[in-house]
């Protein structure tokens, strides 16, 4: 299986990145999803069934992981901003913060933590749950909400 994989990739990875270069017209974003299509089409190799060619079952999984990332990053500009700068000098604003900050549920306080404070990636986010890049995403915007909308109460 791993020799079969190797071939698998070094056969279609540059074919799979031009793809996602004409969909994406950016080059980081286009690496980034030719990676996950391939860490994708490897955990799922097995569910293949050779109904299409292996070229097409990649770029089906590219198209797939580039729909999803275009959708996040919209649900994520759609989003109210939280105008809050953590080192400004009024302690009573930074209290308040951290006060609501800290009455959130879990994982929201953990994930708004991990995302702000500990400059961690979604990625590395979701791993640390076990959930996907998307969960945790989605996760810490939820906890942006919640403490928008509590600090607006007061």
């Amino acid at each position: 299986m791993k020799k079969e994989f190797e071939l698998l990739y070094k056969k279609y990875f540059s074919q799979v990145f031009s793809y996602v270069m004409t969909l994406s017209r950016n080059q980081d974003l286009a690496e980034e999803i030719t990676q996950k299509t391939f860490v994708k089409a490897l955990t799922s190799y097995d569910k293949f069934e050779n109904k299409s060619s292996e070229y097409t079952w990649l770029c089906a999984i590219a198209k797939n992981m580039f729909i999803d990332d275009v959708r996040m990053q919209k649900k994520a500009e759609n989003l109210p901003a939280i105008e809050v700068d953590l080192a400004s000098e009024n302690d009573e604003q930074i209290y308040q913060i951290h006060k609501v900050l800290h009455s959130l549920n879990e994982p929201y306080k953990e994930v708004f933590h991990l995302r702000v404070f500990g400059d961690l990636s979604f990625e590395k986010i979701g791993k640390l749950f076990c959930k996907t890049e998307n969960w945790a995403c989605v996760t810490y915007h939820r906890a942006r909400l919640k403490i928008k909308d509590k600090l607006e109460e007061k």
